[in-house]
């Protein structure tokens, strides 16, 4: 299995993620921090600019892993919103009295196989032809998100082991910190494709760079995601927050095809 070098993994961090945890001074910042899952990288730093054009209220996006961010949440970290790829990790925070609710769920995700321009694997939605070329010894490296903490790397795990090529792939699997670091790694031209955000595919900096197809939803659990407020959101957390919900941040959430939930 491999792991990107230390020099690629700053060069897909700079490209594609803000990364980090924020010093603890950040809770005192005007600008509310918002732990936000890395496939919402385009999406909410447009919904962000909209906000900000609209409320003139700013917040501080901060993009990563979902579970590496509840992990930092129980360590006392000064986020005002959590914005998970997988429910299960705010249920788990509110199970363990450490946020006051499980919030709201805001969109389902999708993903797909997504191959860089000129590659030999070509993308289809059963991974048929991955399945062929790896057979034919033909796939050197293929980039997934950490499955260990990163919910787009579960769900593209479990896509794998439902086409029965999760084990023969592990000699060439990369792992990405996150689902934007995969993609990087996915498009970098070092590698003949990987399994990454539905979101992130169709993102205007990424989209020219490569060709994908979604992977039927059947094949991996559901990516249900979920945001809440943390302890101690101050009011611009709390208008971010009910932004989301509105028509504009909506619009932006289904152009990057997201699925959202039925207004209540």
């Amino acid at each position: 299995m491999f792991f990107w070098s230390r020099r690629a993994v700053c060069a897909a961090v700079l490209a594609l993620s803000t990364g980090g945890a924020p010093h603890a001074s950040a809770a005192q910042d005007d600008a509310p921090v918002v732990a936000a899952a890395s496939d919402l990288q385009f999406a909410v730093a447009e919904i962000a600019e909209a906000f900000e054009a609209e409320t003139g209220m700013k917040v501080r996006l901060n993009f990563g892993s979902t579970g590496n961010f509840a992990r930092q949440i129980r360590e006392g970290a000064p986020f005002q919103i959590y914005m998970a790829a997988d429910e299960k990790f705010i249920a788990d925070l509110h199970a363990d009295g450490l946020i006051p609710d499980e919030g709201d769920l805001y969109a389902l995700g999708r993903v797909v196989i997504m191959v860089p321009n000129g590659s030999t694997l070509t993308p289809d939605a059963e991974m048929n032809n991955l399945a062929e070329l790896l057979g034919e010894g033909r796939i050197t490296r293929f980039a997934i998100a950490n499955p260990d903490h990163a919910p787009y790397g579960m769900r593209a795990r479990e896509s794998l082991i439902a086409k029965g090529i999760w084990n023969d792939l592990q000699d060439v699997i990369v792992l990405g910190e996150n689902v934007s670091q995969a993609a990087q790694f996915a498009l970098s031209g070092n590698a003949e494709g990987g399994i990454i955000a539905y979101s992130l595919a169709l993102a205007p900096r990424i989209a020219p760079r490569g060709t994908y197809e979604l992977i039927p939803e059947d094949w991996h659990e559901p990516l249900r995601q979920r945001m809440v407020l943390l302890e101690g959101a101050g009011k611009v957390a709390q208008a971010f927050y009910a932004y989301m919900k509105q028509p504009a941040a909506r619009e932006i959430m289904e152009r990057y095809g997201f699925v959202l939930p039925v207004k209540g």
